[in-house]
């Protein structure tokens, strides 16, 4: 009997099968088995089943004689049905990777619940991918498993079958069935948790939902849509024959009004000639199903009156009077911001025509984000180094809180940020400022550097589309050609910079001022930092950085985090960090593991997060060439390397120059983990070549050079402490270092490590 049958009926949808069926066939939770039930399809959906099904056991198909809808190729699936659990797809829908794997870990975690509710997201043909708004209702704080009176928010999300999975021996017990008809999942969805004893959620997206497939039902109109009213007739008529369960009436009510405003006011639904008949319709049902007294705010209860009273043409013309006051909204904001922008150019022009002020400093990293990076340590340096320079940090207001006390705060786009670059001496970032600027005679601007190119960057991003998206090769050379200094960790990174950004400055190539901090930390400040993580003592922390890869439109996580420290056991955890340019807004959450899987992506400071950290794991990020100047262990999770190198190209060899060992897959690094290969000798061998090559600069006292020569104008400079008599930073895994590899768990299988070269 396998764990999961997951169902999926298939009718008229060739061209997304495939991608449906192999979302479920390669998830990471194989116990299931996937039945796809072909409706009568006229095109291939039949046949994409059958060869699923010659290829892999787990797949039964089902080919029904007659077209008979949704609702009954579901319950012909259920017919079949031999697992534990109940899992409900369209074939045009997606299971998101490792879903099965989290939903099976729910549900043994909250005790075999009757029904667990997981969340879903949008996707779209960009390759957009939108959260559910409602997630909030998923949490999984409290007790679990609960009653649907424990948690009534619950039935303020999308009534679909396929954001939840049912326990096959409750449904069958229950009786519960699908009926013919659009909108099926409505009769069945509020039966079902209502008449559940116990109940869990996942606050994880399990599903995407595809958006705007022509031929969709809920996109195309038609008189089918009157089906709704069957629909809750079929809902009310279940309360009437389960009189313990009257008092969910006022709720379904509202849900109901709610549900048939939003199928009269979309235009994708009903045909004109229906709308009249429809509000008909709706009349009806709202006086008969009506509870008196339900709560329900004052613009809710208007078009439930409105509904209710049939008044057609008054909801058509407060609709109007609506959309006529949005749109006026909207047309006077452009006019206001139109005039703002121009107000702030004459603003800059004015203030381009005062002195500079040679006191002044303004500074910022990555567009407009907070303090930090190579910008955030030289702006501490200026000042130390520099105290008569009064220094300021541009910063969107989500971020300034970052930015130290002693130090002016700016948000960019406002006519102060204007004054301050107009009249400020040093401009220092690591990217580029507003594309406005207008560099005046002695203005200094320093560009720092993201950091140690290791992708291909500038303008041998000409040669990769992909990765450059959309740069603006011609500002990137006039944004060169202003540059005054740029600062150079190391000579591999300035004969890039010197090539792929030509232009008449000065390199100083005096190391990478955001890593002094790893020289000057001591070990009470290593504690207190792990201290503020939530790092146990003597555990080890894997901070785990994936890089960005423009080749996906959406970015996913490589690893299975809660797999990993699971096989590695308690001693081991992970702090989470991907690269900032992935906007994780939509992202699905960590999956929750007692605190072991840390997610870090909105930490300030990434050098407080390497200083925590005992060992780095990534693929292509980076952070490698910063973190091996801790001198701590690094490990590459080398994934997918030839779609990396096709896209991005790269100017290292990590196959051949490895910072230190290498797995080909997640069974290899957690074998590096369990063995003790990632602190080994030739891991240790490994990662000396690559300090000595990229961090030969990196003393502590790089920012402090920048400061002297740019600032003060000295030229007899601190000299560079060789790599040999550096102090490495103080680390929790040098205690760890001398425990048994015995006492770690080793992971089962016949498995090999791979380390590297």
């Amino acid at each position: 009997m396998p764990r999961f049958s997951v169902i999926v009926p298939a009718y008229q949808v060739q061209a997304y099968l495939h991608a449906c069926l192999e979302s479920v066939l390669s998830q990471s939770y194989p116990d299931l088995e996937l039945i796809v039930v072909d409706d009568c399809s006229p095109d291939a959906c039949g046949a994409i089943a059958d060869e699923f099904a010659a290829r892999d056991p787990r797949v039964r198909p089902v080919h029904l004689p007659r077209n008979e809808g949704l609702g009954p190729a579901r319950n012909a699936g259920m017919e079949r049905a031999g697992g534990d659990y109940l899992v409900f797809l369209d074939g045009d829908d997606t299971l998101a990777p490792h879903a099965l794997r989290a939903v099976a870990d729910r549900i043994k975690e909250t005790g075999e619940p009757d029904v667990l509710v997981y969340d879903y997201a949008r996707t779209y043909g960009t390759g957009e991918a939108v959260r559910n708004r409602a997630a909030a209702h998923l949490t999984e704080h409290g007790p679990a498993p609960f009653r649907l009176a424990d948690r009534p928010g619950l039935l303020k999300l999308l009534m679909v079958a396929w954001n939840k999975t049912v326990r096959r021996e409750f449904a069958e017990r229950e009786g519960f069935a699908f009926p013919t008809g659009y909108y099926e999942d409505t009769p069945w969805t509020y039966p079902v948790l209502m008449a559940a004893e116990s109940i869990a959620t996942l606050d994880r997206v399990c599903v995407h939902y595809r958006q705007g497939r022509r031929g969709s039902i809920l996109g195309t109109p038609s008189e089918r849509h009157l089906d709704v009213f069957t629909q809750y007739d079929r809902v009310f008529a279940h309360l009437e024959s389960h009189p313990e369960q009257a008092r969910w009436r006022p709720v379904l009510y509202r849900r109901m009004a709610d549900h048939l405003t939003t199928v009269f006011t979309r235009p994708d639904r009903l045909p004109r000639s229906l709308r009249a008949e429809f509000l008909r319709r709706a009349r009806v049902h709202c006086r008969r199903y009506r509870v008196p007294g339900a709560p329900a705010p004052l613009p809710v209860r208007l078009r439930h009156g409105l509904l209710r009273l049939g008044l057609r043409r008054t909801y058509e013309a407060l609709r109007l009077a609506s959309a006529v006051r949005r749109r006026t909204l909207k047309g006077a904001a452009k006019l206001l911001r139109t005039a703002r922008t121009v107000a702030l150019r004459l603003h800059y022009r004015v203030q381009r025509r005062l002195p500079l002020r040679a006191d002044r400093a303004v500074f910022a990293a990555d567009g407009d984000r907070g303090h930090g990076c190579n910008p955030g340590a030289l702006e501490e340096a200026f000042r130390t180094f520099a105290p008569h320079v009064r220094t300021a940090w541009a910063a969107a207001p989500a971020h300034q809180h970052t930015v130290p006390p002693g130090t002016r705060r700016l948000t960019p786009g406002t006519a102060a940020y204007w004054t301050a670059l107009a009249r400020s001496r040093y401009l220092v970032h690591n990217a580029a400022f507003d594309t406005g600027l207008v560099r005046r005679r002695g203005q200094i601007l320093v560009q720092t550097q993201a950091g140690t190119p290791l992708a291909h960057t500038g303008l041998d991003l000409q040669e990769r589309p992909a990765a450059a998206r959309g740069t603006d090769f011609a500002r990137l050379l006039r944004d060169a050609g202003t540059w005054d200094y740029v600062v150079s960790a190391n000579r591999h990174s300035t004969l890039v910079c010197e090539r792929v950004h030509p232009g008449g400055y000065t390199t100083l190539e005096y190391g990478r001022p955001r890593t002094d901090v790893f020289q000057r930390a001591t070990a009470a400040d290593v504690a207190r930092l792990r201290e503020s993580l939530g790092i146990p003592e003597g555990t080890v922390a894997l901070l785990y950085a994936p890089a960005h890869r423009a080749y996906r439109r959406t970015q996913r996580v490589a690893l299975d985090l809660e797999r990993v420290v699971t096989r590695l056991g308690p001693r081991f955890m992970v702090l989470f960090r991907p690269d900032h340019r992935h906007d994780h807004r939509h992202d699905d959450p960590l999956p929750a593991s007692g605190g072991r899987i840390v997610d870090v992506r909105d930490h300030p400071s990434v050098p407080s997060l390497c200083l925590a950290s005992d060992a780095l794991v990534t693929d292509y990020s980076e952070l490698m060439f910063d973190y091996a100047g801790l001198d701590r262990p690094i490990v590459l999770h080398a994934d997918e390397p030839e779609a990396y190198e096709a896209v991005h190209g790269t100017y290292v060899d990590l196959r051949a120059f490895p910072p230190g060992a290498v797995a080909r897959d997640e069974d290899e690094l957690i074998d590096i983990f369990a063995g003790g290969h990632w602190r080994g000798s030739r891991s240790t061998q490994l990662r000396a070549a690559f300090r000595e090559r990229f961090c030969p600069y990196d003393d502590g006292r790089a920012a402090e050079r920048v400061v002297r020569r740019v600032v003060l104008g000295e030229t007899d400079l601190p000299p560079v402490v060789p790599l040999a008599g550096r102090r490495p930073a103080p680390s929790a895994a040098a205690a760890l270092a001398r425990t048994p590899l015995a006492t770690v768990p080793q992971p089962a299988g016949p498995r090999t490590v791979t380390d590297s070269l």
